[in-house]
């Protein structure tokens, strides 16, 4: 079990709420993680709480998208904390992708795709003209030239990215019934596993309501 890795998304802006979520999902059958986003990093008290955090695996999900100078300069305005991963669109280009990879140190440069609230019709609106599986390969590939360390993409995408992206792929838009919320391409923790992603990104189906209860039904699920 312990080679199913977890990210657990602390998607709040109250430190309490993230210290109960800490709390109630240490489990020693699951690798866990913590997952903290824009909201958390901008709220009071986030920047800090993160900075105390102990022998915990930090995953700054801040989707840098930035020209190049920008980029970089947060990352080295991160370096203090002990963070593992941090993301960076793909779309901030090439040049943006390489610099920030020169200049992580030991922080893990996560490249993300395109998000899983879209879908095909999204992308038209937006201005794009391939579908998502296309333009995600695509992206990929921008991915490993760069040489990022992890990529982030639907499970859907899992098995079309591994043709191109050898490294830690990172999978959100994980459900564990047809509830959705705002995600548009969601997949159940045992089938975005059996895809090939190596980490999952769980966050509402955790952290709302009983944790410990949610934790349990996310073990029990992965061990049928």
């Amino acid at each position: 079990m312990m080679n199913n890795k977890i990210f657990v998304a602390c998607d709040t802006s109250n430190t309490s709420t993230a210290k109960k979520i800490i709390k109630y999902t240490n489990t020693k059958k699951l690798k866990i993680g913590y997952k903290f986003g824009l909201e958390f990093f901008n709220s009071k008290n986030g920047r800090y709480f993160v900075s105390k955090l102990k022998k915990k695996i930090i995953f700054a999900d801040l989707k840098l998208n930035d020209i190049p100078n920008t980029c970089v300069s947060t990352i080295r305005a991160l370096k203090d904390l002990n963070i593992n991963y941090l993301t960076i669109h793909i779309s901030s280009g090439i040049e943006a992708l390489k610099a920030v990879k020169k200049n992580s140190g030991k922080i893990k440069v996560v490249g993300v795709t395109t998000l899983t609230s879209l879908n095909n019709k999204n992308l038209k609106e937006i201005g794009h003209t391939k579908k998502i599986k296309n333009l995600v390969l695509h992206q990929a590939k921008l991915a490993t030239k760069s040489n990022l360390d992890a990529l982030v993409c639907s499970a859907h995408e899992v098995k079309i990215v591994r043709k191109v992206f050898k490294k830690e792929i990172i999978t959100p838009g994980i459900r564990f019934n047809l509830i959705k919320n705002d995600q548009k391409r969601t997949m159940t923790p045992k089938e975005a596993f059996k895809n090939g992603s190596n980490w999952l990104v769980i966050g509402r189906p955790i952290t709302k309501g009983n944790i410990n209860k949610n934790i349990q039904y996310l073990i029990d699920h992965l061990n049928k």
